[in-house]
């Protein structure tokens, strides 16, 4: 007799794996607003760039996160509802912000697409290994810089150069640090549950 955990199938996320209730609906909608909390309460961890209009925040990280244990649907309607509650006038954004049209409301538009992808993929095993997290995240990061980069740059006046040097290139590093920890958090958590199932 076998000891080893059964693996878990592809096709679920780490969401779909809470016990079975009645309203599945009302979880699916306490999971999105509970993913865009989440997401506003990491953005007041903003650390200031000198020379770039924006900060390193957790709002990043904590949409990838997102993306990955709700999946792409539910990932997605987290970041939306994050975008425009924020919008709204919600002093959620980086720093106690709100409303759009700032430096850095680009990077959240991104999110929106990270967290729908990162989904998708977490969704075929994305986030099952340290290896496949990693190749994971760093689509995520590219989406998010793919989208907030351009926005920058219009939105500023920014050269392309200047936006790339304001925008990305003071993140990579944090970035390096957000997937070391998304590679030993996700894989880590598909252990447990795999151990527990």
């Amino acid at each position: 007799m076998s000891t080893a955990a059964a693996p878990v199938r592809t096709g679920v996320v780490l969401a779909d794996l809470l016990p079975a209730v009645r309203n599945r609906a009302a979880v699916d909608a306490a999971l999105v607003l509970g993913g865009a909390a989440l997401t506003g309460l990491a953005a007041q961890i903003a650390v200031p760039i000198p020379g770039s209009p924006v900060p390193v925040t957790g709002q990043t990280f904590a949409a990838l996160l997102i993306g990955s244990a709700l999946g792409a649907r539910r990932g997605f309607l987290s970041m939306a509802l994050y975008a425009v509650v924020g919008m709204a006038g919600v002093p959620w954004f980086s720093g106690g912000t709100s409303g759009a049209g700032g430096a850095s409301f680009g990077y959240i538009l991104g999110m929106l697409l990270a967290a729908t992808v990162v989904g998708a993929l977490a969704r075929r095993g994305g986030d099952r290994s340290v290896l496949r997290t990693a190749g994971t995240m760093v689509v995520g990061s590219a989406l998010t810089y793919a989208v907030g980069v351009p926005y920058l740059a219009l939105s500023t006046g920014m050269s392309a150069s200047a936006a790339i040097a304001a925008g990305l290139t003071p993140f990579l590093i944090g970035d390096a640090v957000k997937a070391l920890l998304a590679m030993g958090a996700l894989p880590a958590s598909w252990k447990l549950l795999g151990r527990r199932g």
